[in-house]
């Protein structure tokens, strides 16, 4: 049993809680947040887990793993602090605020022979999984072509403080795109090279939900990117992030193959229909799931990482990954703001596969 501290008590701290009890060969044994009394909260609801200050938690014997569930803002630090202690970690996405601190993370861990995972972990549930089952076994021929769509109004409309969605660091590529790209990379392998364009279609956005309902605030960064990602394996991907579309009919992800094409379920999600067609078979045909984690959720990618730490096998939703993610991300916004295409330097190996049936402790 691999034993766990959670480090940042807020709203997404009760959904991995939630899972991560739920998971094989995986402990929670204590919470920490610089608001001792929200970790207090936690631990009175649960007997078998302590609360501690965030020194405690990295301080302490019995806890190998530390999940960073704190602000983005927050996660290259508390990564650090809980290497320099000798634990690995586990964090929220991104893996940092971006490159030039991710990468030190990345070289620490390396060199004291420990280790990094990242969400997102959806792409470890059955959805992508099945899509890169399908892609592997040769159902749509050579893939060389794929579309990646991402559109919503504005979280102004749901969110009672959405300033940060449109400050430094936000907007609808580092938001959301994390889920795509990930996924992407899982599905058809490392991003070489980038070509992008992006837009803003408001200088000022008014919220519209919550006691501050009315505020106008300012948007400091595009919200409408669109462009294309040059997969190492020669695929070429059509993708489009943005807070600037009402409404839309767009597929979330498709992958065109030489002898079929693929429709992916939404990659924020563990599950969900994966389709085929194929020219014996014109219609889209739901296919039976093929591979994942079945009934996954946040935190799947812990008990991935644990597993690995047992066995010595590389986890899946690794650093490695995490970094060549964001390291995209931000090519592709630099190859907007630059007007040019731009290479992008990292690379990275596509994670082993799960297979049909595997459990988190065993796959």
């Amino acid at each position: 049993m691999t034993r766990v501290g959670i480090v940042g008590t807020g709203v997404i701290s009760g959904t991995y809680l939630d899972h991560l009890g739920k998971l094989p060969g995986v402990d929670v044994v204590a919470v920490a947040d610089l608001d001792l009394a929200r970790a207090q909260t936690i631990a009175d609801k649960n007997p078998a887990i302590r609360a501690v200050s965030p020194e405690d938690l990295y301080a302490a014997d019995d806890i190998e793993i530390v999940v960073n569930l704190t602000i983005p803002a927050a996660h290259a630090a508390v990564h650090q602090a809980a290497l320099a202690a000798g634990k690995h970690v586990y964090g929220e996405k991104p893996l940092a605020m971006d490159r030039t601190e991710a990468e030190p993370l990345l070289k620490y861990a390396a060199a004291n022979d420990l280790r990094i995972g990242c969400a997102p972990d959806t792409v470890l549930g059955t959805g992508t999984q099945t899509a890169r089952a399908v892609i592997d076994r040769g159902d749509i021929g050579t893939p060389h072509a794929a579309t990646a769509f991402m559109v919503t109004p504005g979280h102004e409309l749901w969110h009672p403080a959405p300033e940060f969605y449109y400050q430094p660091g936000g907007g609808p590529v580092l938001d959301m795109g994390p889920y795509y790209v990930t996924s992407l990379v899982t599905l058809l392998g490392p991003v070489v090279r980038v070509t992008a364009r992006a837009g803003q279609s408001k200088q000022q956005r008014k919220i519209h939900t919550g006691p501050r309902a009315g505020t106008v605030f300012d948007v400091e960064v595009p919200t409408h990117v669109t462009g294309v990602l040059e997969h190492e394996s020669g695929a070429l991907t059509t993708v489009l992030m943005s807070f600037d579309v009402w409404a839309g009919r767009l597929p979330r992800i498709e992958v065109h193959g030489t002898e079929g094409s693929l429709s992916v379920p939404d990659p924020n999600g563990f599950d969900g229909a994966v389709e085929l067609v194929t020219p014996e078979q014109r219609e889209w045909t739901e296919v039976s799931v093929a591979g994942g984690y079945a009934g996954a959720g946040r935190g799947v990618g812990v008990a991935d990482m644990a597993r690995a730490l047992r066995t010595g096998e590389p986890h899946r939703a690794s650093g490695e990954l995490a970094y060549h993610v964001l390291d995209v991300l931000e090519s592709f916004i630099d190859s907007a703001v630059q007007d040019q295409p731009l290479n992008v330097s990292s690379a990275v190996a596509r994670p082993a596969p799960v297979p049909l049936g595997a459990s988190p402790e065993t796959a």
